[in-house]
């Protein structure tokens, strides 16, 4: 059943507008009587009915309200030093299928892309696109939130609210490391956050690394192979869901 999220509802009745209703209408071809999928931007899910189809709405009646555990059982944020062309767009489209709450690009040492103000609005705009349409296709309850680029400093400001904090380290992954990831999943508890940093194309310096551990955060490596920067938020998402999920 396809599924939409919805800023417009009273009580029992959504009215979808905008994209959606160029997707229901034309893309999808719904009529009335179809029924759907609609979300609230707060996680609640109810099938619905397609009651009226105007020039510009698609009112849809709620049948029932259903429980879904699509989430994951604790928040992950995907901190990504801005990488190249359109690999954030991956992590945030792939990301999203995952399971991430949150994304926070950041400008790392390393960072070849030049963050532009003039047009970070259309662009955070674009990521937050991406994230809504992953959203719904993969039938998650809620749209994760994507955030404008911030500055190292800020990313260690933000950080401070999290109750665990990884690095993605590609030097301890060289050297073996194999247990921090794993002793983190093991100790996590449903409902807690965890954020996890990861460098752009060249990877995080080692002041970049020793500045993070001086603020709580711990490194890891992720295997035995080294990943790229696109590689290695999905390879963390992918493991915390077969252990807090899969294994439990």
């Amino acid at each position: 059943m396809q599924r939409y999220f919805v800023k417009e509802y009273h009580g029992e009745q959504f009215e979808i507008s905008g994209e959606d209703y160029h997707h229901i209408t034309r893309v999808m071809r719904f009529k009335e009587n179809d029924q759907l999928l609609c979300s609230t931007l707060d996680g609640k899910t109810a099938i619905c009915t397609i009651a009226e189809i105007t020039d510009e709405t698609v009112i849809a009646n709620v049948v029932k309200w259903v429980e879904e555990t699509s989430e994951l059982p604790v928040a992950v944020t995907i901190a990504s030093g801005l990488p190249k062309g359109d690999k954030l767009e991956m992590v945030i489209q792939k990301g999203t299928e995952l399971g991430a709450s949150m994304f926070i690009p950041f400008t790392a040492a390393r960072s070849i892309v030049k963050w532009d103000d003039k047009k970070s609005a259309k662009k955070v705009e674009r990521w937050q696109k991406i994230a809504k349409e992953a959203a719904e296709q993969s039938h998650r309850s809620r749209i994760p939130t994507v955030e404008s680029p911030i500055s190292f400093p800020l990313l260690i400001q933000a950080s401070k609210s999290y109750d665990y904090k990884l690095i993605a380290y590609e030097e301890d992954a060289k050297h073996g490391e194999a247990s921090v990831l794993a002793n983190v999943f093991q100790q996590m508890q449903e409902g807690q956050s965890l954020l996890v940093v990861f460098g752009p194309e060249g990877g995080l310096t080692s002041t970049e690394v020793s500045q993070l551990k001086e603020n709580g955060f711990q490194s890891c490596g992720l295997g035995p192979r080294i990943l790229r920067t696109e590689t290695a938020p999905l390879y963390v998402l992918s493991a915390i869901s077969y252990h807090l999920e899969l294994m439990r």
